[in-house]
């Protein structure tokens, strides 16, 4: 049922059963040849499953006591060599289905270091960010308040403009003689 719900599941179903068949047709064909591949591989787990089916349709049919004769050796060998071809399809297919996970482990491990690896870097930059802005706001705090700043600024203007006006005074030129006198005079009043 869920096999048929996924188109590509059971494709690749059908591929490990068809890559697995030659094997399981060999364990066959020797279960035929070989005496003792038929003896003690084949025909106890044959015999096995037998007793089993039989007990369990004959509870549900309701005969609770009966004796359940062993298959014949033909037979038996026949049902061991199909088990052991299903055992080896089933075996070969729960293989690819853990390497498939193992390798898909491996990948999502692959992912996970590689997201902490990106982590770590983040939690660096971020720490060497903090300590930046550590010093910028030690250079704030050492620097002169706005307020000495901006009397240093209105001092400098001062500054300016005297120097300005220094600098734009005329020259003195050929002053009056009466300017001179009188200057004079003012001078010597002071004196006495």
């Amino acid at each position: 049922m869920v096999v048929g719900a996924f188109p590509m599941a059971k494709l690749l179903y059908l591929g490990i059963r068809q890559v697995s068949k030659p094997l399981a047709n060999r364990i066959k064909e020797a279960a035929r040849r070989s005496e003792f591949f038929k003896t003690y591989i084949c025909l106890p787990p044959a015999q096995l499953y037998h007793w089993v089916e039989m007990r369990t349709k004959m509870r549900i049919m309701g005969f609770r006591g009966t004796v359940i004769k062993p298959l014949n050796e033909e037979a038996a060998a026949e049902l061991g060599a199909e088990l052991l071809g299903e055992a080896t399809i089933f075996i070969v297919g729960g293989g690819c289905l853990v390497l498939e996970y193992w390798r898909h482990q491996v990948q999502q491990r692959h992912k996970e270091e590689e997201q902490r690896a990106a982590w770590n870097a983040l939690q660096d930059e971020v720490g060497h960010l903090a300590l930046a802005l550590e010093a910028l706001q030690a250079q704030v705090q050492t620097a002169p308040p706005q307020g000495a700043l901006e009397e240093l600024r209105a001092q400098l203007q001062e500054m300016r403009v005297q120097l300005c006006a220094q600098n734009q005074q005329p020259e003195p030129q050929a002053v009056s003689t009466s300017q001179t006198a009188s200057a004079s005079q003012a001078v010597a009043a002071f004196e006495k």
